[in-house]
């Protein structure tokens, strides 16, 4: 019976299997730090596998900093830690499928891996900007935490992992660019193939960001810089230009996938619509193509007569006794250009074509373009200027539900929606957010599933950083950020639904991350001796519940962490069962035989129990069996 590993994915052993997959003769062995042996990569022979020549020398295109390599291995290094589910500080947590998880966004983002992995299809950060004046992670890639904290002093009593990066800094930029690459890298790897990230940055690492992008994304699958103008005004603390905007750079897991959406039309649009046939509002759009690029050299095909009845101005392919205008696309100093539409397109919809005298005495023809469909819909510009993106608009909507400002800047809601128009459907699609800050993201979620009846799932993430002791926020009683975005997502949803009425989901379980459910003697033997293991009764640490367990077992064996479940009392054993069958857990000391087969028999995909769930060697080798014959094609392991 298979154990449990109860840690995060070494990714960095994976990527070595794949490679060896490929190329298994640039395998090799080397020794860990604990001097056991182990797979490693011959690089210099890959080298030689990956070219026709050695390339040798520093000469290359590449972006890099001081702390590249180290950030490249922690995004790979296997962490133990788990996620503790805290159903007193979540919202409807038995029906709910929104997460909202407190703790280091790397170690979150490790711990995700599994379960889901290709399955996020539009991720939103709004990370440090790194002014000078905010806080980033502070990955420490070399020392332990205590170490670090004595040598610098950059870990408080609580551990908290964040610091001033200011511009005196000697690594300024490469501290910023070690935390984002290494977030980033993981991150890359739970989006869908159809998946979208969005990133807000100003000018201070706007260039290092899409360096980074194009390295850990591909510059294949760059999408967009936006510029949003967030403060009309200008800053007046500028020294010489007055800033306006920031930016939001776009980038899809694969461009070979339609990963974008068009968005609705604005009002001033749809007003341009302004003619009618019944119900239905159409305007009418040239069916000469504008663009002085194309014309009857490059676009041959699309050159040729069409002939329009000059008292019904309807429009053929071909002269008729009653289409004797002849019209060709040509502009108005009488230039060739090209219709829009092929003769075959035209010939479908000739219908919606119509002919015009223009005030010059030259015949046009157009095309009616009617408010249904695909028309309702168009592409968002690489410019946002719309009031509502406004930072005031978030201050001003965040002050409606506190009564207060705990955060400077507060994205506005309308901002998030935007994205989530263009990076989503209404239906299922998972949203994650791993620098959520005052949970902007859950709010625009909530809003816009309210607005078209979606059912889009949100995941934040949000280390407890500690609130100002001076702010307003910490004055109301919110002595870190994570309270004031679950409590802004219980407030944002009892408004939403106040307003709307709509049947939506506004809960959300919340899950904290917290050091392994087990004992390290039991994981990490090698780092204790003889006496002390004999002083050690369980492999689960005391203060760990079932749910706490079953949590970690999810995670470990790739399970969405927002599914429903149900515990049941077996002949005097706590039974879990997840999302029907999708795994059964039983945690309890000595379980029987018939509790096992009834287990068995529900034929799981997965089932768990712990290490003393069995008396003896003899009795695991029996639930073995019983598995063999009454569920043969489940996986069965121990904690």
């Amino acid at each position: 019976m298979d154990k449990m590993r109860m840690e995060s994915v070494d990714m960095t052993a994976q990527n070595i299997e794949k490679i060896g997959a490929m190329f298994p003769n640039c395998i090799t062995e080397t020794v860990d730090e604990n001097g056991k042996p182990k797979k490693a990569i011959n690089f210099e022979l890959l080298k030689q596998m990956l070219a026709d020549e050695v390339i040798d020398g520093d000469e290359a295109y590449e972006f890099t900093w001081v702390g590249k390599k180290a950030a490249i291995v922690e995004a790979h290094k296997p962490i133990r830690k788990t996620l503790r589910p805290c159903k007193e500080e979540s919202k409807n947590w038995d029906k709910t499928e929104n997460i909202y998880i407190e703790g280091d966004n790397l170690e979150v983002l490790k711990l995700l891996q599994e379960s889901y992995l290709n399955k996020v299809k539009m991720i939103y950060i709004d990370p440090p900007y790194n002014t000078g004046n905010d806080f980033i992670y502070n990955d420490d890639f070399k020392m332990t935490g205590e170490e670090y904290s004595d040598e610098i002093g950059e870990i408080d009593a609580d551990g908290n992992r964040m610091f001033k990066n200011v511009d005196s800094n000697g690594r300024f930029h490469s501290d910023w660019c070690s935390m984002i690459y290494s977030r980033l890298s993981i991150a890359r790897d739970l989006l869908a193939n159809d998946g979208v990230i969005f990133i807000s940055i100003d000018d201070n690492e706007v260039d290092n960001l899409r360096k980074i992008c194009d390295e850990v994304f591909g510059e294949k699958n760059f999408i967009s810089q936006i510029i949003v103008q967030t403060n009309p005004r200008g800053r007046t603390f500028d020294r010489f230009i007055a800033k306006t905007h920031e930016y939001i750079i776009v980038y899809v897991r694969d461009v070979k996938f339609d990963a974008l959406h068009d968005i609705p039309k604005d009002e001033s649009s749809v007003a341009r619509y302004q003619k009618r046939e019944g119900d239905r509002k159409f305007r009418l759009l040239e069916l000469r193509n504008r663009n002085p690029v194309f014309n009857r050299t490059n676009r041959p095909l699309m050159f040729y007569p069409l002939y329009a009845d000059p008292d019904k101005l309807d429009v053929s392919l071909i002269p008729t006794e009653r289409h004797t205008v002849e019209i060709f696309p040509r502009n108005s100093i009488g230039v060739d250009g090209c219709w829009t539409w092929g003769r075959e397109k035209a010939a479908n919809e000739i219908h919606l074509l119509v002919a015009n005298l223009a005030n010059t005495g030259k015949w046009s023809v157009f095309r009616k373009d009617y408010l249904e469909g695909t028309s309702l819909y168009t592409k968002s510009k690489g410019l946002w200027t719309e009031k509502e993106m406004n930072h005031e608009k978030g201050k001003e909507m965040v002050r409606q539900l506190f009564g207060l400002t705990p955060f400077d800047f507060p994205k506005s809601i309308d901002y998030i929606k935007k994205c989530l128009l263009i990076g989503t459907s209404c239906h299922d699609d998972i949203i994650l957010d791993f620098f959520s800050g005052s949970a902007t993201t859950a709010h625009a979620v909530m809003q816009l599933n309210a607005e078209d009846g979606g059912n889009r799932k949100f995941i934040m993430v949000q280390l407890p950083e500690k609130t100002d002791e001076k702010s307003e926020a910490y004055k109301a009683g919110y002595k870190n950020i994570c309270e004031i975005g679950k409590e802004r997502i219980r407030r944002a949803g009892a408004k939403i639904k106040e307003e709307t009425g709509a049947d939506i989901d506004y809960g959300f379980r919340v899950l904290k991350l917290d050091d392994s459910n087990m004992t390290d003697v039991y994981y990490s033997a090698d780092e204790y001796d003889q006496n002390m293991l004999s002083k050690l009764e369980s492999n689960v640490k005391a203060d760990r519940s079932d749910i706490d367990l079953l949590f970690g077992c999810l995670l470990e064996w790739g399970l969405p962490l927002s599914m429903p479940y149900k515990s049941e009392q077996i002949e005097g054993c706590t039974v879990h069962t997840y999302n029907d069958g999708d795994l059964i857990a039983c945690f309890d000391k000595n379980v029987p035989d018939n509790v096992i087969k009834t287990v068995a028999k529900r034929k799981p995909l997965r089932a768990v129990f712990r290490d003393n769930s069995f008396a003896n060697s003899p009795a695991k080798i029996n639930v073995t069996e019983i598995f063999k014959l009454l569920a043969p094609d489940t996986r069965v392991k121990v904690i």
